[in-house]
């Protein structure tokens, strides 16, 4: 693959986003990297500024409550999220000086902290040579390098080297491909409606040389969301966020007419920590009562 073309293209084409700024923390990309998992760039944004706004060292965020946590972490969904940053703020504060780490065996070590978003952090906020491999990177690498339509289903192990195969020999030139390798799948190699045109690797693109063949591998699931768990989670959880204290167990009822799924969610949310239960039946966010 040619390096100085994606790099190019990057220079004039990638999204001037906050997170991406030369003054950004190491914890300012942390957070936007546990934010961004399966939520788009759009909502994430405004929400991360009120964070570090908010919460600009891990410290702070580790001195504030799971409930405070919960309740700015608003409707970014998979609200789990929000309590293990909490908890690797409470790491990083406590075991590293209030500074992230900057190797991805510490960072890994983290409480929530897994190997795609420790990989991220030591190239996006470090400019580590590491590959970072997301859904973006995959469906890059499968048609421009393998001259397939889609990625199909995820290897951990191949699609890491399938991208340490392509990345830059210089250090500093990988960890700006690792980002323009991303963007170039969230902008123009899309899964849907392709800008093939406007793409830096359009001549050398192994799709594109061959025809641009159909994807025939296995076919993604498409996740719904209205009247699953997760919507009705989220009811739950949206009532507990708007209340100044613990809500009676009515209050939550009104919120979803099947009373099996309802008990079943709430239960959910109990055994995740998402939700606490007074010794007097009330409801709440955990540390809020």
């Amino acid at each position: 693959m040619n390096h100085e073309l994606l790099l190019g293209w990057w220079d004039t084409a990638a999204r001037d986003l906050p997170w991406r700024r030369p003054s950004c923390t190491a914890w300012g990309v942390l957070v936007s990297e546990i934010m961004l998992q399966q939520t788009p760039v759009a909502r994430v944004e405004p929400i991360w500024h009120e964070w570090l706004a908010r919460w600009p060292v891990p410290s702070a965020m580790a001195a504030a409550s799971q409930g405070e946590v919960l309740r700015m972490w608003g409707k970014l969904g998979y609200p789990r999220r929000a309590l293990r940053l909490h908890e690797a703020a409470s790491a990083i504060a406590r075991d590293h000086g209030d500074v992230v780490p900057s190797d991805v065996e510490t960072l890994e070590s983290l409480p929530g902290i897994g190997s795609y978003t420790a990989r991220a952090v030591a190239t996006f906020a470090y400019g580590q040579k590491c590959a970072v491999v997301d859904t973006n990177v995959r469906r890059v690498v499968a048609r421009a390098v393998h001259g397939a339509g889609d990625a199909g289903p995820p290897s951990t192990k191949r699609d890491l080297r399938d991208v340490e195969a392509i990345l830059p020999e210089d250090q500093e030139d990988a960890a700006v491909f690792s980002a323009a390798l991303m963007e170039l799948g969230a902008l123009i190699c899309t899964a849907k409606n392709q800008k093939c045109a406007d793409c830096p690797l359009y001549a050398e693109c192994a799709w594109q040389l061959a025809g641009r063949p159909a994807y025939a591998g296995p076919v993604k699931k498409v996740q719904q969301f209205a009247g699953t768990d997760r919507q009705v989670r989220g009811k739950l959880l949206d009532v507990l966020r708007g209340a100044p204290g613990p809500v009676p167990k009515a209050q939550l009822d009104i919120v979803w007419n099947d009373i099996t799924q309802r008990e079943k969610c709430l239960v959910s949310l109990l055994d995740d920590g998402l939700v606490e239960q007074t010794r007097d039946g009330l409801f709440a966010l955990p540390g809020e009562h």
